[in-house]
């Protein structure tokens, strides 16, 4: 080893300092917002481009979840601004409680929260999760526990309303990335050959204030989301909605956890025969 003269020496030391504050200073795209104990260590295996779970879920007492807290009613952020509230959040709390072990929720960015799975980040996502042919290929998911249907929301007051995918033939459309609603238009404007001027946005939150302000015409989204935004005194409304073949939703979990699907489904029987499901569906929608 060739031994550093002292001005290397202190630029070598300048330039590591730098790093640490620069990596210090970045962005973290995973926040624990509500710990009851330490997350259970598992262990993945590796076949092909396929991960599939080989560890031991709930080991420790604690069921991890991730989800993205910004997609009201499912997951968002209490007036405080810092509490966890919404559907997915009382149904994770939920299961937990029927499988008797705690909670911890882990806020996710959406274009991460697959990736955070396969790693074994933590145990399952519940964060209004699409079970597609797609999905299914890369994980497991409980039996679903609402439908969901997509839509297009205007402003009551704007001189646009879409009455149909059709009409947005032009517009400015704007939609939540990587979600069924993104792929919903894509596909569309594949199979009916249209043009649509479309806007992609990290949170629906963003796709909503957008449309506020004027900056898009039209937004395509889930119609369960959709229902937390119009009503009596919103400045939105539902001008046309997917007539047939809805979405469910369910809870995903790795690859080959086959003892976690069972003990999740078992539990969201439960919840339903007791009525617990109903009344926390209810209370949002």
């Amino acid at each position: 080893m060739k031994k550093l003269c002292k001005q290397s020496m202190v630029f070598t030391m300048i330039m590591v300092l730098m790093f640490i504050m620069l990596t210090g200073c970045g962005k973290k795209e995973e926040t624990v917002v509500a710990t009851t104990a330490e997350s259970t260590s598992e262990e993945t295996t590796t076949a092909g481009e396929q991960t599939v779970f080989t560890g031991d879920s709930l080991a420790d007492g604690v069921l991890t979840v991730g989800m993205e807290i910004g997609y009201p009613p499912f997951e968002y952020f209490d007036t405080d601004g810092v509490t966890p509230t919404g559907v997915d959040v009382e149904l994770s709390a939920a299961i937990a409680e029927e499988l008797g072990v705690e909670v911890k929720l882990i806020d996710t960015a959406w274009d991460g929260i697959f990736a955070g799975l396969a790693k074994g980040d933590y145990d399952c996502i519940m964060s209004a999760v699409t079970i597609t042919p797609d999905r299914l290929l890369e994980f497991d998911f409980s039996t679903p526990y609402i439908q969901n249907y997509q839509c297009i929301v205007s402003r009551k007051d704007g001189a646009i309303k879409p009455a149909s995918m059709d009409e947005l033939a032009g517009l400015k459309v704007g939609y939540q990335e990587e979600t069924t609603s993104d792929f919903y238009v894509a596909d569309y404007m594949t199979a009916k050959g249209i043009q649509i001027e479309t806007y992609e946005y990290a949170k629906v939150i963003q796709v909503f204030d957008e449309l506020e302000l004027g900056r898009i015409d039209a937004i395509v989204c889930d119609s369960t989301v959709a229902l937390s935004y119009v009503g009596e005194g919103s400045i939105y409304e539902i001008t046309w909605q997917q007539p047939d073949n809805p979405e469910e939703f369910g809870v995903c979990i790795q690859k080959g956890n086959t003892e976690l699907v069972e003990k999740v489904n078992a539990a969201l029987k439960a919840l339903k025969e007791s009525g617990k499901l109903d009344e926390i569906l209810s209370k949002y929608f």
